[in-house]
Parts: C-alpha cells; sequence; structure tokens
C-alpha cells in the first residue's frame, strides 16, 4: 500500500484512491470519500478484510484485547455488525447489548517524495462507525480531535491526528465498537427495547457502517466543515469555517469562487482575511459579495466551486475545496418560496435502509422521474454523498435528526449532540432545505404534558433560526407542534394523513385547511398555548399513501395505485396547502408499499405520477 498519488485500490464502495489532481475550473472532479469537501492530498482507504470478533460477555477491555487478542474470524469493512454475525451465528442474533472487535495491520506509508512534510500528519478517519467506538494504535488509544476517549454516534465521521512517535514500520488499529438497544440513543427506525421489529420498525443496522482511511493533513489546516448561508437579495455569501491550529500566530484566510463551468481559470471573485490564530479548533464567518450571482433551484441546479486556502506566515498554503449553490428558503404567510418565488412541495419519502451508493443513485433518479423536487430522508444515517448528488441533479431534501425512543435528560443530550453533529457536516448543500427535530413524538412522548421537552425543542428550535437561518424547521412533524404564547415553533404546520378511503380524504383535507387541530390527524395538531391558524403557516401534508402496507390500507395492485394516487394528489392540489410528501419510495422490511424497485430503482407506477401543478394559482412544481 503506497501513500501517493499514483495508488489506486479496488473495493466495493469506490474505484478511485488517488489524490485529486490539478483541474481546470470547469472540470468537476470525483471525491472519492464520503464528505462534502475535497483536499489535494493523498490518502488510503482501510476498507476491506479485518480480523472480527464478538466479545459475548464485554469483557475484552478487562482482558487488555487491544494489546493482544487471538481473532478467529474475519469481517468485511465496511459492513453492519448484523450481516457479519448471520454469516458466522446465523442461528443468533443479538439482543440488548452487543460488543464486537476488529484489528488489521498496515504499514508504515509511503509518503510522496519519501519523507513526511513537516507541515503535515497523518490523520484518521471513520467515515461512520457506532454507536460507541474505541480506537488504539499499536495498543495507545487514541483521542479523536475534540478530545473524546470514545466517540458515540453512528451517523457521521470523526477522525483522529495520528502521533507520529506511535507509528512503527508494521501498525496494528484496533477497533471496539458497542451498540445497544438503550432507548435513550438516537436510533430512528431501528428497534429498542421500546419499539420491537416489526411493522414500522426495523432490523439494527450498526458496527462498521461507512469507509475508514488514513490521509495526509496540514498541521495548521481548515477543518472538512463548511457552512454556506446565502441571502440572495444581496448577493452575499456566508461561510462558516472551522480552523485546526496547532502553531498559533498570524494567518490569512483566502477564499477563490469559481463558476463550475467557465472557460477560463480566473475565479469570479477573491477575497482575503486576516486572522490572528490561537492553538485548537475554532470556528469564523468570512462574507463574500458575488456580483451577479446565479441562484441554485431545481431548474437550474447552478453550482459554484470554492477554493479556501489557510495560509501561514511563511506563505505555506493549506487548501480544501468545495462546491455550493446560492438559495433561498422561506415559509411565508400560507406558502413556501425558493428565491423569492411560491412553489409546491412534491415530495417523497425515502428510507434508503441498507441500499448502497449505487442503489441510491438509482432510486434518486427514479424519484426525480415520478415528478418528484423534494425527498424527505426519514429519520435515518445516509451515505452523505447524497447531498452532493442531490445539489447536482436539483432536488430538494428534507433531513431529519434519528429520533431516540424516549423522553429523558439523556435522550435529550444525545439527540441535541447528533443535530449538531450533523449540521457540522450538512451545511454546505443547497439542496438541504428543511429539518425536523422530531417526528410523531418518537423520543418525546411527553410533549404535550411536560414543560421541560417541550422547552427543550423550542430551544432548538430558536438556535436552527440563529445559527442556520438557510434552513426551514419543523418541531415535531405529524403532529402535536407546540405553541408558545401563541407563536408557532415550527416554520410549517406539519401533518401526517392516512386513509385509503377518498371521501374520508376529502374531508380530512377540508378539515385541516380550516384550521382543525383535534380529530384531524392521529393527534392533536397543537400543544401548548392556543395556536390561531388563520393561514399564518404554509401546511405540509408530510405523510400520506402508503398504499399497500397492511396498516394503512389501499390497493396494492401496481395500475390501481396509479388510480388512487393520483385521485388523492388532486384533492391535495385543489387545496390552499403548500406541498405534500407521498409515503413511500421504496420498500423496506415489512413496509411493502414502495413504487420503485429497491434494487433496479425502476417504476412500479408511471413516470410523472407526482408531479403537480394548480391551475388556479401562480404555485408551481419547482
Amino acid at each position: 500500500m503506497i501513500f501517493n498519488p499514483d495508488a489506486e485500490t479496488a473495493h466495493a464502495n469506490y474505484n478511485l484512491t488517488k489524490s485529486r489532481p490539478e483541474v481546470s475550473a470547469q472540470d468537476e472532479p470525483l471525491n472519492p470519500l464520503p464528505r462534502a469537501v475535497m483536499r489535494p492530498n493523498s490518502f488510503l482507504l482501510l476498507d476491506g478484510e479485518w480480523k472480527f470478533a464478538v466479545d459475548q460477555e464485554d469483557k475484552g477491555l478487562a482482558n487488555n484485547w487491544f494489546l493482544a487478542h487471538d481473532y478467529t474470524n474475519t469481517a468485511h469493512w465496511p459492513g453492519s455488525v448484523e450481516a457479519q454475525m448471520a454469516r458466522i451465528q446465523p442461528e443468533h442474533t443479538w439482543r440488548d447489548k452487543i460488543v464486537v472487535w476488529y484489528e488489521r495491520e498496515f504499514p508504515m506509508p509511503e509518503l510522496e517524495g519519501g519523507h513526511r512534510s513537516p507541515n503535515s500528519l497523518l490523520q484518521l478517519t471513520f467515515g461512520a462507525c457506532g454507536y460507541e467506538t474505541r480506537v488504539w494504535l499499536n495498543g495507545f488509544p487514541l483521542k479523536t480531535i475534540e478530545g473524546e476517549e470514545f466517540h458515540l454516534g453512528e451517523y457521521t465521521s470523526f477522525s483522529f491526528e495520528l502521533d507520529e512517535k506511535m507509528l512503527q514500520a508494521d501498525n496494528r488499529l484496533t477497533v471496539r465498537i458497542a451498540s445497544s438497544m438503550d432507548a435513550d440513543t438516537t436510533r430512528g427506525k431501528q428497534e429498542s427495547t421500546i419499539y420491537k421489529r416489526g411493522g414500522i420498525w426495523y432490523q439494527t443496522y450498526t458496527g462498521a457502517v461507512r469507509s475508514v482511511w488514513l490521509e495526509t493533513v496540514e498541521r495548521n489546516r481548515l477543518r472538512s466543515r463548511l457552512g454556506v448561508v446565502s441571502i440572495v437579495e444581496d448577493n452575499l455569501v456566508r461561510f462558516n469555517l472551522t480552523t485546526r491550529i496547532h502553531d498559533p500566530g498570524p494567518y490569512t484566510i483566502r477564499l477563490k469562487v469559481y463558476n463550475r463551468h467557465q472557460e477560463i481559470d480566473e475565479p469570479v471573485v477573491t477575497d482575503e482575511y486576516q486572522l490572528l490564530l490561537e492553538a485548537g479548533q475554532k470556528q469564523q464567518r468570512l462574507v463574500v459579495n458575488i456580483p451577479d450571482a446565479q441562484l441554485w433551484s431545481p431548474e437550474n441546479p447552478h453550482r459554484y466551486r470554492l477554493v479556501a486556502q489557510l495560509i501561514d506566515s511563511t506563505g505555506y498554503v493549506a487548501e480544501i475545496e468545495s462546491y455550493f449553490g446560492l438559495r433561498k428558503i422561506e415559509a411565508r404567510g400560507s406558502s413556501v418560496y425558493l428565491n423569492n418565488k411560491k412553489i409546491y412541495i412534491d415530495g417523497i419519502l425515502y428510507q434508503p435502509g441498507i441500499a448502497n451508493y449505487e442503489e441510491i443513485k438509482r432510486h434518486m433518479y427514479a424519484m426525480k422521474a415520478l415528478g418528484c423536487n423534494l425527498v424527505r430522508i426519514h429519520i435515518a444515517g445516509v451515505d452523505p454523498r447524497i447531498y452532493h448528488l442531490a445539489d447536482k441533479m436539483g432536488m430538494l431534501l428534507w433531513v431529519e435528526v434519528p429520533s431516540p425512543h424516549r423522553s429523558t435528560k439523556k435522550s435529550r443530550a444525545n439527540h441535541k449532540a447528533e443535530l449538531l453533529r450533523m449540521l457540522s457536516l450538512i451545511s454546505t448543500h443547497p439542496s438541504v432545505i428543511i429539518w425536523s427535530l422530531y417526528n410523531e413524538d418518537w423520543g418525546a412522548q411527553d410533549i404535550a404534558t411536560n414543560q421541560e421537552t417541550r422547552q427543550y425543542i423550542i430551544n432548538m428550535y430558536h438556535y436552527m433560526q440563529i445559527s442556520h437561518p438557510q434552513f426551514l424547521v419543523v418541531d415535531n412533524d405529524g403532529w402535536q407542534h407546540i405553541s408558545f404564547e401563541g407563536k408557532l415553533k415550527s416554520d410549517l404546520l406539519t401533518v401526517h394523513l392516512y386513509t385509503p378511503e377518498l371521501k374520508r380524504w376529502q374531508e380530512m383535507l377540508d378539515d385541516l385547511v380550516e384550521g382543525k387541530q383535534t380529530s384531524v390527524a392521529a393527534f392533536p395538531l397543537i400543544v401548548g398555548d392556543p395556536f390561531f391558524f388563520r393561514k399564518q403557516v404554509p401546511l405540509i401534508v408530510s405523510e400520506w399513501g402508503g398504499f399497500g402496507f397492511s396498516d394503512y390500507g389501499g390497493p396494492q395492485d401496481n395500475e390501481e395505485r396509479n388510480k388512487q394516487i393520483a385521485l388523492f394528489k388532486q384533492e391535495l392540489r385543489k387545496r390552499p396547502i403548500a406541498g405534500d410528501v407521498y409515503t413511500q419510495a421504496t420498500n423496506i422490511e415489512d413496509e411493502q408499499n414502495g413504487i420503485i424497485d429497491f434494487h433496479t430503482g425502476e417504476l412500479k407506477v408511471r413516470e410523472g405520477l407526482l408531479k403537480s401543478s394548480a391551475p388556479d394559482d401562480d404555485s408551481a412544481s419547482a
């Protein structure tokens, strides 16, 4: 394994593992790593066969397995614990708690030119792994860049800077992963001690779920965390950058913005900012004016290329690169506006489950073919390359924090930590327009009676408004939205409505638009203080249909589903509703109601079925 720009390694998820070559501004290089930011550096994927052991009695820590252990099994990384156990112990599935260990060796990477630059170091990154992950290098425990002795969460990446003193000619990397059915952890629809597998609850999917790699990074650099906030009226783009500094002192940040496709390599704009930076990690907002800026939209998903450079006092440059778009999303009265134009949301609910990236890509293009302009990624961890794909193809996204399954102080702390981790890695993408904090009270079951639960959600809503104004935020999707002193703590009034009967569907929609708050959905639409609708907030039917799933009823025959979906969609568009989200894209476990084939991406219904327009107003599908 050679650590240089010419090294290529074939493996399950990526076909390119060499550093990004210099490209002209009109080219778009493939980013082979699951993140939004690219670096002009070398990296080495550690995917493939690892030694593997199930720690049934959780004795590995006490017995120092990180120093030495006789492994009798192997496992593929990435790959879930559940898939691995099905291979080696098909008669058993784990219950309550699971602890597993992975280990592999790798030689000291050969650096380009034969030696390491004094300005660089080695970084180890896990694309996603968990729920609790501990890592050792040659028996030495590693701490994350944030200083954690172990990482919590299984949906986002985390990194370790490697001390050169720990490295040897041949190195041993040991990973301990622990997971459980703990209902306080952020688990989405994975089963727990409270919600058991079956119906809408699924098998756990834990462990080594995404790639792991080594890469060279600069000692003083910009981290792979980039937030973008644009206000289209003034052509200003606000970049939220994170610096990582080992050598405090004066630095310059230079930002260069290019059109993604342009004939010359001159940037559209260049700007510089002088900073005195202390050692450690710090966020910094910088503002750039882009003259005559082109906006991003589903019809014209125009993106710019950003090259951000951190320059030290000697002139040494550390660089990252990413793509971004300028767009504005707003809830104004009873409508949703994108770039100051009223839109109607033609959405679909998507649960990728165990889909690999190639399957996800087929699903995304199939949802586009259905006429959707928005995909609601339903409380799940997902390959982060989906966000880049949505930016490129012009698909709006609605993302959600994977929910805990009960309401406690611990679950709220886990929920907040997960939200912040996700925001740090997803805030670059113009396609992401809506965030849900909770869904159908899962993890907030006492929302109607517990002021502490409501206050936490209110606080997170206010945080999102202030720190991430580029998103619309939903407090608790489906029902039981929070009203405080008559002010809704949600940018959208969303509701989940399920019935296979057309007449009942019409009645439910009529009650909804008239402002009725009880006996419309499964629970009251509002909790807390009285709220008077008066069309002051957009209405979104964020789940409906589900035709074919036994719990929801309706036709299972695809031709009949075509007819039923069309009729129900027509009723939605006859009313002052701002958007809808059909349930759902693909089958997943017991929920056999998908209208796209999970493996092939072929449609089971006609193209354009979910696309709509309203002749009686100026709304249209975005």
